[in-house]
């Protein structure tokens, strides 16, 4: 097979958020979502930045493994935009006996057809899974999409027992009310694949970025979520999720 290229729109070494251990990590570009709160607004264009082959990235990644020991994490924007270059990523860094995770929407996800993603999670140590909210109005008014697809995803990862994190970002006036923290604590606790829990509070840094992009931030006015209600959030879904597993 001659090598794939993808669309990407950085690379950080030595990353420690997104994955196990230190991480090399890749951004991808594109996104379907135009979430609110989005740090990256330059991801979600699909042909802007540069392109790089498998070979390259591992050519890269080989350069600093010795610091990247966690292993390799693909982000994006949204990698399953670009799922056959992710999956041929993947498969060659098995091959290596590297340590592979995906941190996705999931909101591109069919369950009506799964061959692609099945293929994918073949080579997928660890899925990080990205659920803006709860409530599927909301979550429209959040992202412009709906969340079925992302909780079918969820339930899906469960029934084949792939490992996973779940991610929420809070955001004050949002997401943060108790009754969605506890919907999503319930949510939880009905999967059996469940790992760990981010709870990442709301930060404003991207305004600039909007700024110089001409782009209308419209959460300008929203406080960030301090570190103490961070917890408190993180502690409402762990009690809601604890009280209701089977």
């Amino acid at each position: 097979m001659s090598d794939i290229f993808g669309n990407i729109h950085s690379i950080e070494t030595c990353g420690t958020v997104d994955g196990p251990g230190i991480r090399f990590v890749i951004f991808t570009q594109g996104c379907p979502m135009r979430c609110l709160y989005c740090h990256n607004p330059d991801s979600w264009d699909l042909g802007l930045n540069k392109q790089l082959s498998v070979d390259e990235i591992l050519k890269q990644y080989k350069n600093v493994k010795e610091f990247c020991k966690g292993g390799i994490t693909v982000t994006g924007g949204e990698p399953l935009m670009q799922i056959e270059f992710v999956t041929e990523l993947f498969k060659k860094a098995k091959i290596l006996s590297v340590h592979t995770a995906l941190d996705t929407s999931g909101v591109l996800f069919c369950p009506d057809d799964t061959a692609k993603i099945d293929e994918l999670l073949k080579y997928t140590d660890l899925v990080l899974l990205d659920i803006k909210h709860i409530d599927d109005s909301e979550h429209k008014k959040l992202t412009t999409h709906s969340n079925k697809n992302i909780l079918a995803f969820a339930k899906y990862l469960s029934d084949i027992n792939k490992p996973m994190w779940v991610r929420h970002v809070v955001v004050p006036g949002v997401n943060d009310r108790e009754d969605y923290l506890k919907r999503l604590g319930v949510f939880m606790a009905a999967l059996n694949n469940i790992k760990a829990l981010d709870v990442l509070p709301y930060h404003n840094m991207a305004i600039p970025k909007y700024e110089n992009l001409g782009i209308e931030y419209t959460l300008k006015d929203t406080p960030p979520l301090t570190k103490e209600e961070a917890i408190k959030a993180r502690d409402i879904i762990l009690n809601a999720y604890k009280n209701n597993r089977r």
